[in-house]
């Protein structure tokens, strides 16, 4: 007998070295545009969709820099094509202002990038620059995520919307549960704050978490219509508590059980006709 019930899919983003972690963290977490090339080949054939790139100075520290995206993702390309959708961060680490933020993100015209509301807006004056950096993105064909990491940012973003200055009628989001501290482990409930009642409702939103819970929280995500993000930038463990080998091992965690609950890890050509805005 056949069944017109079609398997749900569910994007998997990697994040692979974020701008803290070094190899006295996790010997493989990558950090040259090489390593990043290599991660990338193995999330892809563990099922990844996306990776999320950060660049490094040579000591280690997080940079934004144009030249280095673009040597990155030269590397990357040159290892997956485009079966990887390749998105940068302008993450400012308390390190860049909005301006340069921006600045990076224009001189390197990446596939996709994230933005932190709270860093590339951080008060009312600098809402104009972000309003033209997205009419920006929208003529240039750069994918844009928002970073969310608590209701009231999801509140600001969907009053930006509805006051014009965001030229889509929706917009990805990501939204953090959990914040870069020492023993961070986010919890599959702190998703529901996002999801209250009165809360704006964004069409495409991805969910990234802290610790060895990281399976299980972008697992509830992922079944109330979210998709996902993992890896070494927020954890370092499966979700039995033992370190993990790789960020590979990580996207093989998530897929695996997505697959016991009958869900299909999404492709890159999927996660663009996701995006597609």
């Amino acid at each position: 007998m056949s069944s017109d019930v079609t398997t749900p899919k569910t994007a998997i983003a990697v994040a692979p070295n974020g701008g803290r972690r070094v190899k006295a963290d996790h010997p493989a977490i990558p950090l040259t545009p090489a390593e990043l090339a290599q991660t990338a080949a193995e999330c892809l054939t563990a099922g990844a969709s996306m990776i999320h790139v950060h660049v490094r100075r040579n000591d280690g520290r997080h940079l934004l820099d144009a030249e280095a995206y673009r040597e990155a993702i030269s590397a990357i390309r040159s290892k997956v094509g485009d079966r990887l959708v390749v998105q940068i961060t302008t993450e400012a680490l308390g390190i860049y202002a909005p301006a340069e933020q921006i600045g990076v993100l224009k001189a390197t015209r990446p596939e996709a990038a994230s933005m932190a509301l709270r860093e590339i807006v951080p008060d009312d004056a600098a809402e104009p620059e972000f309003a033209e950096l997205l009419c920006w993105m929208k003529r240039e064909c750069v994918l844009p995520q928002i970073i969310l990491y608590g209701p009231a940012e999801a509140i600001r973003l969907a009053n930006l919307i509805a006051r014009g200055l965001v030229p889509w009628r929706e917009i990805p989001v990501l939204y953090v549960l959990g914040r870069y501290t020492t023993n961070q482990t986010s919890q599959p409930s702190d998703l529901l704050p996002f999801l209250a009642a009165g809360l704006p409702r964004f069409a495409n939103w991805s969910v990234c978490a802290f610790g060895r819970h990281e399976a299980a929280c972008v697992t509830a995500a992922a079944l109330l219509g979210g998709q996902v993000r993992v890896g070494f930038e927020n954890n370092l463990l499966l979700p039995d508590g033992r370190q993990a080998p790789s960020n590979a091992a990580l996207v093989e965690a998530v897929v695996t059980v997505l697959k016991g609950v009958g869900y299909a890890s999404c492709d890159a050509a999927g996660l663009r006709d996701l995006y597609a805005l």
